[in-house]
């Protein structure tokens, strides 16, 4: 998404009609849909300044790309300055520029971390040489254009209010100023240098539409590089808030210790790199010889990734990296220096096929672990039985004499990189009420059919590329072919449809299995996993009846263990179930619709349904 594009000659122009950092803000707003605040508003007038002074030179052609705030397509990262052309050979070469206000900025002891000082207070923020890179590395990895037609990316960091450069500089960070150079306030020549050694001719080929209309390239899936992360290899670019993470976890958790136990707590929602910084955390607490595992209550993601590893580690070593969130019941205190707690929301009270062991997941994770990290979205809260909030996880480190501490993961990496789209889901299922009423489906693929048939061919479709397809539905529909393995599960005799669920041959590897894209999945199966192309059937638990987002729990097949023992609940507490039930079925629907990195595409049994969410598509 292109905030803001021209010539070097028509930037310095709205720089010297003081009309740059409001055609900024209306772009912002009219573009990606967020309103700028005041501190973000003088941000822009003071850096852009100085911006136009460094290109206020005849060593940069007026003919030079110049663009603002570019957002990098399919995540919620925008690059701040861009300067594009080519060099004398031709070659064309794009300086991608991390603008900071910073003046004061302290070391520390993490991996491309500095201390700087807010109006709020100091806060530890990612070494803007490592943004740069890491935003050059997501641009060239993503965008197709970059990638084929040799595009040269050039990341910097320019922090025009700093004048002491012992700190920005230090040798610590020297692996990260190697692939992107900082510049401070007096370095204004050398900036000028460095953009002009790569931009001695204009931007003939219009570089930067050309990288936004550039075919997104296929992406990374986790499951894909398990085996090369638990080596040690750097498989993914840790981005903003992730890097940030995942520095403070490493940070935590060498320094606990029994005496001194911790929790972290990690908010996220979909898409916002959970399991990809619990992976990455795994392997680098490993790699410091110490006793880590990764721990998840649905066993879905462990046995995929354990699958993927199966042949290049020893059966016992595989266990001891990943275990479910019920085999602690009787572990001794301390027994580990750290556990990976992902998708914790979905922990639940009792443990066992009948609920019938220990005492609380969450109580015997903290008790287990000299350091618990916890990755958590309470929105993806789909069963009756599931405790994992942050008021529980709090409740059991204060009972342990744990510090916690709390950070968020932001950055959208799923749904074509739309937190707009998360935003209208919330809305359009009327869990919380956002300003994303609308949704433009160029911003992501999404599309409703009204033929069932219609949906699963174009899912088998978008399958052939990559095996990165699967259908995926609502639990409304009885297992029949548990007995009969000829029997179809989810039949619609208006349409002559007819599917079975995945539960039997291929089980949780249902959705890396080849042939499984035949059978449907379920929440069970595809939590905390993803896939390129979602295809989702919406059964009768869901309605809209007067444009109201309606949840009937009976219309769940009662093979579905989730919402288990509602109706003798429903006796005892009716106003406190029905809550409950009304925000595990739009969870369960949320979640299932936030599975596709490129695009969901929905089948609803009601029509009403359809209609309504019809209606809010642009």
């Amino acid at each position: 998404m292109i905030v803001y594009k021209k010539s070097k000659g028509e930037f310095l122009t709205d720089i010297e009609d003081f009309i740059i950092e409001d055609i900024v803000r209306e772009n912002v707003h009219n573009k990606l849909h967020r309103k700028v605040g005041d501190s973000e508003y003088r941000s822009w007038q003071n850096s852009l300044q100085y911006m136009a002074n460094i290109l206020r030179s005849e060593k940069i052609p007026g003919d030079a790309g110049i663009a603002i705030e570019y957002n990098i397509p399919r995540t919620g990262n925008r690059i701040d300055f861009i300067v594009s052309g080519q060099d004398d050979t031709g070659i064309e070469h794009a300086v991608l520029i991390e603008l900071k206000q910073w003046d004061n900025i302290q070391l520390t002891t993490k991996d491309a971390m500095v201390r700087t000082r807010f109006a709020h207070g100091p806060s530890d923020e990612l070494h803007p040489s490592y943004q740069a890179w890491s935003y050059s590395a997501l641009l060239y990895g993503f965008n197709e254009t970059v990638y084929t037609e040799n595009i040269q990316l050039k990341p910097c960091a320019y922090l025009h209010n700093c004048k002491d450069l012992s700190v920005i500089t230090n040798a610590f960070y020297s692996e990260y100023i190697a692939k992107a150079p900082v510049f401070c306030k007096d370095d204004k020549i050398e900036l000028r240098e460095f953009i002009a050694s790569f931009i001695k001719h204009g931007d003939k080929r219009d570089m930067i539409l050309r990288i936004e209309n550039g075919r997104i390239r296929p992406s990374k899936a986790l499951a894909d590089n398990i085996n090369s992360m638990l080596k040690g290899n750097a498989e993914f670019v840790m981005i903003d808030a992730q890097k940030m993470v995942q520095e403070e976890a490493l940070a935590i958790a060498t320094g606990s210790r029994a005496s001194q136990k911790n929790v972290l707590i990690v908010h996220g929602g979909p898409g916002t790199g959970k399991s990809v910084v619990a992976i990455n955390l795994l392997a680098k607490l490993s790699k410091k010889g110490l006793f880590a595992s990764y721990v998840t209550r649905n066993s879905a993601p462990r046995v995929v990734y354990e699958s993927k590893l199966t042949g290049s580690m020893k059966k016992s070593e595989i266990s001891n990296f990943f275990k479910g969130s019920g085999a602690f019941t009787d572990t001794k205190t301390n027994a580990y220096d750290v556990l990976i707690v992902d998708e914790a929301h979905r922990l639940n009270e009792k443990s066992g096929m009948f609920k019938n062991m220990g005492e609380n997941q969450v109580k015997e994770i903290i008790n287990s672990s000299k350091c618990s990290v916890f990755f958590l979205d309470e929105d993806q809260k789909v069963t009756l039985h599931d405790i994992g909030t942050d008021e529980e996880i709090r409740k059991w480190a204060t009972f342990y004499n744990a510090e916690v501490t709390t950070m968020e993961l932001t950055s959208q990496f799923r749904c074509g990189g739309s937190d707009g789209y998360l935003a209208w889901l919330d809305n359009v299922l009327q869990i919380r009420e956002t300003a994303n009423t609308v949704l433009d489906t160029q911003e992501y693929d999404f599309k409703i059919f009204d033929d069932p048939n219609e949906l699963r061919d174009v899912i088998y479709e978008k399958n052939k590329d990559r095996n990165k397809a699967r259908l995926v539905a609502g639990y409304c529909w009885n297992w029949a072919s548990k007995k009969d393995p000829f029997a179809m599960d989810i039949v619609m005799p208006e349409f002559d449809f007819g599917m079975q669920w995945n539960l039997g041959s291929d089980g949780m590897l249902w959705i890396v299995s080849p042939e499984s894209v035949s059978e449907v999945g379920c929440i069970h199966t595809c939590q905390g996993l993803e896939v390129d192309y979602v295809g989702v059937i919406i059964g009768a638990d869901l309605v809209v009846r007067n444009e109201e987002v309606l949840v009937d729990a009976s219309k769940r097949s009662g093979m579905d263990k989730s919402i288990h023992g509602y109706k003798k609940m429903m006796k005892e507490n009716p106003e406190h179930t029905a809550s409950l039930l009304n925000d595990i079925i739009k969870n369960t629907y949320r979640t299932l619709m936030s599975r596709g990195m490129k695009g969901c595409y929905v089948y609803f049994v009601d029509k009403e349904a359809e209609d309504y969410f019809k209606a809010l598509l642009k």
